[in-house]
């Protein structure tokens, strides 16, 4: 956590004043926290435990179950039926994830040439989709049923996309053709 928290204090708010000329230090783009959603839709029980227990390992925190609203026959679906699980992370496991995430597990994924620069929302969050969640080291491949993907969206307090994006490329998100 101290390794990017402080290299957000120390390298990233005075690039980010400079470049977009912010005189209050307060205003400075920040990261508010990350959200991890995995949808794995009907499974049985230990495939779901695994898929939870999993993103729990991912995350060092405990997932938040999501149920169905409501039944569709067609899918074999039951109102009140665990279909995903997400996770919210916020202060000093949020740095320790960004961190991870950034310089262990990303350049796992093969032919990885940079993450996507459309996955900006307008309103300067960033969503990644990653399919597999065995490129995270703390997942035993042994013990997991089905690889599973997840969503991670990254919330900030930048008001436009060029100022999220900058905020990430300079804490060091490998953003392609950069």
């Amino acid at each position: 956590m101290a390794n990017l928290k402080n290299k957000y204090i120390e390298t990233v708010v005075p690039g980010l004043k400079q470049k977009f000329g912010i005189a209050n230090p307060m205003q400075v783009p920040k990261i508010e926290k990350v959200i991890l959603n995995m949808g794995f839709g009907i499974l049985d029980k230990d495939a779901q435990k695994a898929a939870v227990t999993n993103l729990a390992k991912i995350t060092g925190q405990q997932p938040v179950l999501c149920a169905s609203r409501k039944s569709i026959s067609n899918f074999k679906l039951r109102d009140g039926q665990i279909v995903g699980a997400k996770v919210t992370l916020r202060g000093g496991r949020m740095y320790d994830f960004l961190e991870r995430m950034m310089n262990v597990a990303l350049p796992r994924i093969r032919d990885f040439r940079g993450v996507p620069n459309r996955g900006f929302d307008g309103r300067g969050n960033y969503t990644i989709g990653i399919k597999e969640e065995s490129i995270f080291p703390e997942v035993d491949r042994s013990h997991t049923h089905v690889d599973h993907g997840m969503d991670i969206t990254i919330v900030t307090t930048a008001p436009a996309n060029d100022q999220a994006r900058e905020l990430l490329a300079l804490l060091g998100m490998p953003f392609a053709g950069r």
